[in-house]
């Protein structure tokens, strides 16, 4: 299993933007895609973006197209999720998680980070 540890949550004001961070724990992420979920109290995880392993395709949530851009850095092992224009329901607790795969798509791994909390309250 792939272990990830996220990082960049906060408390922000609508409108307000954040940038999250990924890092991969013992392990080169530039052969995996990743995506980027979230899971609010009482609901579902959800898929919120995803970067192929090259960084060349991205995919995302209706909910955040045109507010959120997912990036990697593979030499830095890095895969990131800038946030703007936030809402209050974008309130969540944000993980990364890989694909065995290149691309987005099949098995996905599921050993689970801590996540980072995202609030966006006035």
């Amino acid at each position: 299993q792939l272990q990830f540890v996220e990082s960049g949550g906060g408390l922000v004001q609508p409108g307000g933007s954040l940038r999250l961070s990924c890092a991969a724990s013992g392990f080169s992420l530039r052969y995996y895609a990743i995506g980027w979920f979230r899971q609010a109290p009482g609901k579902e995880r959800e898929g919120v973006s995803c970067i192929s392993a090259s960084g060349g395709d991205t995919n995302y949530a209706d909910s955040v197209k045109g507010r959120f851009t997912i990036s990697r850095d593979n030499a830095k092992n890095m895969v990131y999720l800038q946030m703007n224009s936030l809402k209050p329901e974008d309130t969540s607790v944000y993980y990364c998680q890989g694909y065995d795969s290149r691309v987005c798509a099949g098995y996905r791994f599921d050993s689970w980070g801590q996540g980072t909390q995202v609030t966006v309250s006035s």
